[in-house]
């Protein structure tokens, strides 16, 4: 089980880099690890097992937070509606995009960042992406609002770019913040 001792903070080198493409069919082993990262998503928000194993609250994690560098992400979010988005992705891609923006109001948080870090981080407010599951279907997901945006954050991490790197107060100036 993977505990916030597995995940990388920032400074980890292994953040700062591309992580590296998965050769399909993913080994048992990458498969493993991404219904892994996906179960600490889903115990990180369970309130009995967060207190129990002392997990900090993740609706997103990144293969490379764990020290893996590899394409996969996992995502555990709700959209405004209520509908879930509990996916493990390898390879994800984003094959398109809205030219609309918007932003947390509140800025946002990462599972390797242990400290809060305010400004907003304009992200396309719809996204489709291609991938593969934890089984090797493939998978294309079309999202908007706040899974479009973790979903963003996680690539991004793939990428060794941090959100931080991103805040831009002055192009979020000019768009609506998620939810209004």
């Amino acid at each position: 089980m993977l505990t916030m001792k597995d995940i990388r903070r920032e400074g980890d080198p292994i953040l700062e880099k591309e992580a590296k493409e998965i050769d399909l069919p993913a080994s048992e082993d990458d498969k493993q690890t991404l219904r892994e990262m996906l179960e600490f998503l889903k115990n990180s928000q369970d309130p009995e097992t967060a207190l129990e194993y002392e997990l900090r609250s993740g609706i997103g994690i990144a293969a490379p937070q764990i020290g893996i560098s590899k394409r996969m992400i996992a995502v555990h979010v709700s959209d405004h509606r209520g509908t879930l988005y509990s996916y493990g992705i390898m390879n994800p891609k984003i094959i398109s995009h809205s030219v609309e923006k918007t932003y947390l109001d509140g800025g946002e948080g990462c599972l390797s960042v242990d400290r809060e870090v305010p400004g907003a981080v304009p992200r396309y407010a719809r996204i489709t992406i291609k991938g593969v599951d934890a089984e090797g279907n493939p998978l294309k997901l079309r999202l908007k609002g706040l899974p479009a945006i973790v979903v963003q954050h996680e690539i991004d991490h793939l990428d060794g770019v941090m959100f931080y790197d991103r805040i831009n107060n002055e192009e979020a100036s000019e768009l609506s913040p998620l939810g209004n």
